[in-house]
């Protein structure tokens, strides 16, 4: 990992790298599971938990839009995640993940986390940032304050939430306002992707849409390198990824969490190494 990781650390240093969050981020401070959404929805629509999973073919955002069309709208359950996913702010101050996020200062962070912890995070800083839920935010994408790109919405905006089916749908076109920013900031930019799974087909979508834009533009070699952080990768996952020009890195640790604590730790010191 030593090569891919110092080229990695050189691209921050350039301040030529973003990163992208997934949940696993915010379940470090205690966020609950997505099973805790669906034995949710499950109660309130009156749905037996047996019903839903991958043999049955309904899944979360399924259920979700199950949810829409039986209440009218997205707006309690919206605003029961608001409530459930509410995490203190001292809990993120204690989070080590997350001082490193702010420490290792990406220009541009990615999340598909609809929380605040990473807003927190930088507020409880004090280092400035911008969030960017929708196409009115862009206008506030100027100057060197860090963009925090909450691509899959934020509780704030109730429009702005990819969570049910017909949401996720709408996206596979590609070519809604963030995805477009994403194209643009990703083309000449290395992309760190941390707390995803990668059987998620969300991410790996986009994954391969990146793949794409590059293939198509002819300069598929001049493409930056990315990365994404697994604690157990597998010899396949590995093989794909690196088709599509994306490195794994990893790092030995009996808890995911350490694991990717670890790996942050050690770009950090990487940093501070080459400011010395």
């Amino acid at each position: 990992m030593a090569y891919g990781i110092r080229d990695l650390a050189r691209a921050i240093e350039m301040r030529q790298a973003i990163l992208f969050a997934g949940a696993g981020v915010s379940m470090s401070v205690g966020l609950p599971s997505w099973r805790d959404l669906i034995a949710h929805m499950c109660e309130e629509l009156g749905v037996a938990e047996d019903e839903i999973g991958a043999k049955n073919g309904t899944g979360y955002q399924t259920l979700a839009e199950y949810y829409r069309l039986t209440r009218g709208s997205i707006g309690p359950l919206r605003s029961w995640m608001d409530r459930r996913w509410a995490i203190s702010p001292e809990r993120v101050r204690e989070s080590r993940l997350h001082d490193l996020i702010v420490e290792l200062d990406f220009p541009i962070i990615y999340t598909t986390n609809y929380d605040r912890n990473l807003e927190v995070a930088y507020e409880l800083r004090e280092r400035p940032f911008v969030k960017i839920a929708n196409a009115k935010d862009l206008t506030f994408a100027t100057g060197t304050d860090t963009q925090i790109v909450k691509f899959h919405g934020d509780f704030e905006d109730d429009r702005s939430l990819v969570l049910t089916e017909s949401d996720y749908f709408s996206r596979l076109s590609f070519d809604s306002p963030l995805d477009v920013k994403l194209r643009a900031d990703a083309l000449g930019r290395t992309v760190l992707f941390i707390g995803y799974s990668m059987t998620d087909p969300n991410i790996r979508l986009l994954l391969h849409k990146l793949w794409q834009t590059w293939k198509h533009s002819g300069y598929e070699r001049d493409r930056p390198r990315s990365y994404v952080f697994m604690a157990n990768p597998s010899p396949v996952q590995e093989a794909i990824l690196d088709s599509w020009g994306i490195t794994v890195l990893t790092e030995e640790a009996d808890d995911p969490e350490q694991a990717l604590i670890s790996f942050l730790s050690s770009l950090r010191e990487l940093l501070g190494a080459g400011s010395g």
